[in-house]
C-alpha cells in the first residue's frame, strides 16, 4: 500500500468511526476501493468515488469526492454505500 492509499485508508476509517459505521469487512473488496479512490486522487487530484463515472462538470463531480453527497442515503436505504466502502454497523 502506497502513501496515497494509506491516507485515504487512515482517513476512511476516521470518519466512518464518527459517523457509526464500518469499513467493508472483505478486505479484497476493501483494498479494491481504496485503491481506486487513490488512483483518482493521483490522476484527477481528488479521491472521487471510483464507482460513479465523473461528468466534466466541476460542480457535479465534486459531489463524487469521497464520502460523497450520495453515501448517507445510500447507506440507510441499503446499508452501504454504492462503493460498498462503508456499512451501516
Amino acid at each position: 500500500m502506497d502513501d496515497v492509499e494509506e491516507k485515504i485508508l487512515e482517513s476512511s476509517l476516521a470518519y466512518a468511526k464518527s459517523r457509526g459505521f464500518s469499513l467493508n469487512p472483505d478486505k479484497r473488496m476493501l483494498g479494491l476501493v481504496i485503491s481506486g479512490l487513490a488512483r483518482n486522487e493521483k490522476e484527477k487530484g481528488k479521491p472521487y468515488c471510483p464507482c460513479r463515472a465523473l461528468t466534466g462538470n466541476k460542480e457535479e463531480d465534486d459531489k463524487n469526492v469521497c464520502p460523497c453527497a450520495y453515501h448517507l442515503d445510500e447507506i440507510e436505504k441499503d446499508g452501504h454505500c454504492k462503493c460498498r466502502l462503508f456499512f451501516k454497523k
